[in-house]
């Protein structure tokens, strides 16, 4: 039941799944999803961590920078089930679809230079 509650309570928020539904596109930076969201770091931070509870997201740290991907294939079944049914019902939502066109933006600027942009905001 544990499972289930974690799932629930991570898919009980907007910004956390526009989060995973950005994460469909590909590994994403910490500072990729900032700036999509226009949230404060702290905000995504506790966001990300209600995700890898649990466990529809995974992260690694590289340098200074921390990434985040959607679960694998190897995650239980209600993870997958539940990334999969997110995936059908909110891919053509209006919001959906202006957040894949800002993250194609997104993902061409410097990943440096958005991440020393947002430390001097």
């Amino acid at each position: 039941m544990n499972t289930a509650l974690d799932i629930t309570k991570a898919l009980a928020d907007g910004s956390r799944l526009r989060i995973l539904m950005a994460l469909g596109v590909g590994e994403l930076c910490v500072c990729q999803i900032i700036e999509l969201l226009g949230l404060a770091p702290s905000t995504v931070s506790k966001h990300m961590t209600i995700l890898r509870q649990a466990h529809l997201v995974e992260a690694r740290k590289d340098g200074r920078w921390m990434y985040y991907r959607l679960a694998n294939r190897r995650a239980a079944p209600p993870v997958r089930e539940a990334l999969t049914w997110l995936g059908r019902h909110l891919t053509d939502t209006p919001e959906i679809v202006r957040d894949r066109k800002t993250l194609h933006k997104i993902l061409r600027i410097d990943r440096e230079a958005l991440c020393q942009k947002q430390n001097r905001n």
